[in-house]
């Protein structure tokens, strides 16, 4: 809004030529949500407390997780709504990859938003049955599918699988990229489920990766630089790296209060549409692979649920972990859950960083 507001502008007033600029409306999305997230977050969480939204902890999870039950949840609202009202101020609202962004966070949030609801209700972890949710993800991410495919149709979308490393290999999948972008968007956001176990340790994550693929975002809608790194230019991408950057800020935001001792609890209507979120615009920017990288630590942390399931029922009861996603496993060897959260910060900026690396190989 505030785009088609300022930049007209800029032919009375030439300081108002600024807004013309990706990167500055970027930086100011990531601020407006950082702010937006200090003024609504407290608001938010009273709120939260006086509807009785309290989190429920699985009767199997650590001993120690006992004293968080109660805590405010259903936070990833106020995540939703940091990222999605400054994208509205500072973005093009005639692209299209932008409303392919707000409206896949926005739905992929109402999955857990459903989940979360039947939890508060029941008085129990457990909201919607394992395949309910997975039919509703599976459902969902065919529909975003289409949209990418109906995209496809009218050049508005590669339907050529890029990797890394290569150049000149760009194979057409057509109608066989459907279920290629439903696995990556029901993988994307149940690992991010599977990761928020611990204060500040998801949304950490997240904010992380966010940063790293509001630099891709921006790589792949520039000319010079996705010529220079010898990337697919994708140049409807270049307004999503706003989207991108009011994402980061709201992650940023969000953590203030959800650092140890968390105030609130992000609940699965955060981390379905931040996971949601996430492969959406790895989808559109071309770089679905980097996203193994860019959320490393998100893919070990579903792995290790994969590893553990599987060794349990081929083995007849043992574990391969003390107990899994792989954030339990340290925590119940002793490491203190701050340290936890830390190391695996510390392990996701490298994943980072090398996924940014790879630009420069390829």
């Amino acid at each position: 809004m505030l785009y088609w507001l300022l930049v007209p502008l800029s032919g009375k007033l030439f300081l108002f030529n600024v807004f013309r600029y990706i990167t500055v409306r970027t930086a100011a999305a990531g601020i407006t949500a950082l702010l937006l997230s200090f003024l609504l977050g407290p608001p938010v969480i009273r709120l939260l407390q006086r509807r009785q939204i309290g989190q429920e902890i699985r009767a199997d999870g650590p001993k120690a997780h006992y004293a968080k039950k109660g805590t405010p949840s259903m936070g990833g609202l106020l995540i939703i709504l940091c990222t999605v009202v400054p994208t509205l101020l500072w973005a093009d609202l005639g692209n299209l990859y932008v409303w392919i962004a707000i409206l896949s966070m926005i739905l992929f949030g109402l999955v857990g938003l459903i989940d979360d609801v039947l939890k508060v209700r029941r008085k129990q972890s457990l909201g919607l049955r394992p395949w309910q949710k997975m039919a509703l993800q599976i459902g969902l991410a065919t529909a975003v599918g289409l949209v990418f495919i109906w995209m496809g149709s009218h050049d508005n979308f590669s339907l050529n699988l890029v990797f890394p490393f290569f150049k000149k290999w760009l194979p057409y999948l057509g109608w066989f990229y459907l279920p290629w972008i439903v696995f990556i968007l029901v993988g994307s956001s149940n690992a991010v489920n599977l990761a928020d176990g611990l204060d500040g340790l998801a949304i950490g994550l997240t904010l992380i990766s966010a940063a790293a693929l509001t630099a891709l975002t921006y790589i792949a809608g520039n000319a010079k630089w996705s010529m220079y790194l010898g990337i697919p230019r994708v140049p409807l991408s270049a307004e999503l790296t706003i989207f991108a950057g009011a994402l980061a800020g709201a992650c940023l935001g969000f953590l203030w209060f959800n650092c140890h001792p968390a105030q609130v609890f992000m609940g699965d209507v955060g981390a379905l549409s931040l996971g949601g979120t996430m492969a959406v615009i790895a989808l559109l920017i071309k770089q679905e692979f980097l996203l193994f990288t860019v959320a490393g630590v998100f893919i070990l942390e579903a792995l290790s649920v994969l590893i553990q399931v599987s060794y349990f029922k081929l083995s007849g009861g043992k574990r391969v972990f003390k107990m899994a996603p792989l954030h339990h496993h340290f925590e119940l060897s002793g490491w203190p859950e701050g340290r936890v959260v830390i190391r695996f910060w510390i392990l996701a900026i490298i994943f980072a960083l090398f996924s940014l690396s790879t630009l420069k190989l390829r």
